[in-house]
């Protein structure tokens, strides 16, 4: 899981309490794991990258919203400055959002160039290659053909992980959508020999949720894409549910 806090109201107090919340998770319960990465706004990675105790910051990436999440709309020069500052400043991860509206007028060259400019830019810093996730937004994308091209043309930039949504519009992840989008990962990795991570986010809180999308990926592309390194999901309040049903008590660890 990437442990989200994506809010409007967000301020340096309330991600370090954040940030504090999962420095503290294995003194309460030591035979869970830690979520994959915490995921917040560009200008928080600093505050998640020095309040992340020695033991939480061996397991837990900063992951960054960056590129102008999450509409997109902005100069390219602009979006890449945000995420090598976000690069800079200590994050691990970048997820951008693709440039949905250039790709549905079919500037789908300009679309993909972006994405490519991207990776470059996070991988030139002293900071070293970084995860790339590349987010399609597929409930503006609406059809097969728009999920499946978006799909392709971000794999095939660069992208490491493909994500269904920003959880910013409706619809956010679907099952449908999360079905095609695997369907593709598996497709390219047939063709490339290169894997790559799949990541629903948006709308997914109960554990019902989070089964049904393991449930897809492990069907469609197998258990070797069950870890961290290749499926995600992206929530900000599934992490509670699925702790409680874990021990057989409401909790609130986060």
């Amino acid at each position: 899981m990437d442990l989200t806090s994506l809010h409007t109201q967000d301020t340096q107090t309330i991600i370090k309490e954040f940030t504090e919340k999962v420095n503290a998770f294995h003194s309460i319960y030591p035979e869970l794991p830690l979520p994959a990465s915490i995921c917040v706004y560009p200008n928080f990675g600093r505050v998640v990258r020095k309040t992340l105790s020695d033991e939480a910051a061996s397991q837990v990436h900063v992951t960054c919203v960056a590129g102008t999440f999450p509409t997109s709309q902005s100069w390219t020069d602009v979006k890449l400055l945000e995420a090598r500052h976000a690069v800079e400043e200590g994050a691990d991860e970048i997820d951008m959002v693709l440039a949905v509206g250039e790709f549905l007028e079919g500037n789908v060259q300009k679309a993909q160039e972006e994405i490519r400019s991207m990776r470059s830019t996070i991988d030139s810093t002293s900071a070293g290659k970084k995860i790339l996730k590349v987010i399609l937004e597929t409930g503006a994308l609406k059809t097969r053909e728009n999920i499946v091209a978006a799909s392709f043309l971000a794999m095939e930039a660069g992208a490491d992980y493909i994500k269904t949504s920003t959880g910013k519009m409706e619809p956010s992840a679907t099952p449908e959508a999360a079905r095609i989008m695997c369907e593709c990962i598996k497709e390219y990795y047939g063709k490339t020999g290169r894997m790559v991570g799949f990541k629903p986010a948006g709308g997914i809180s109960t554990t019902e949720d989070a089964l049904l999308y393991y449930g897809i990926v492990e069907s469609v592309l197998g258990s070797k894409w069950l870890n961290k390194n290749y499926f995600r999901i992206g929530a900000s309040r599934l992490a509670n549910n699925l702790v409680s049903e874990i021990v057989g008590s409401k909790v609130s660890c986060f």
